[in-house]
């Protein structure tokens, strides 16, 4: 498997390695984690648990832009440097994106969000460059 594609597999647990903050959150919120009504009980979070179920979300977001990147790259052939570059500069920023949105890094987080999102978008162009 290349490089970009266990990159895309990273991105994917992710995903749901950023859940594991948000029950944290609920369970210390109410006392219990509520599996009948966890949406319900993830409304009610506010600070650090807020935060994390908002880190948590935007990782579902972010993974489609990037996904689509690297297939682009792959049906057309695109491979090498430049390729992988973007592709594990996606992961490292994603994996920056969620510590500092844990750790309420406003300006930190929103520049590797925009590092994020211009890794996708250059994978997506890449068989044009």
């Amino acid at each position: 498997m290349s490089l970009p594609f266990w990159c895309v597999f990273i991105s994917a647990l992710l995903i749901f390695l950023a859940k594991a903050p948000v029950a944290r959150a609920m369970q210390q919120e109410s006392g219990t984690y509520d599996n009948h009504h966890p949406r319900s009980q993830q409304a009610r979070l506010s600070g650090f648990g807020a935060r994390a179920l908002a880190a948590h979300l935007n990782s579902f977001e972010a993974f489609p832009l990037f996904a689509v990147g690297v297939l682009m790259a792959h049906v057309t052939g695109t491979q090498g440097l430049l390729v992988d570059v973007l592709a594990v500069s996606f992961v490292v920023s994603r994996v920056l994106y969620l510590l500092f949105y844990w750790a309420d890094l406003h300006w930190q987080r929103s520049l590797v969000w925009a590092l994020g999102l211009l890794c996708s978008l250059l994978l997506m162009l890449s068989p044009a460059l």
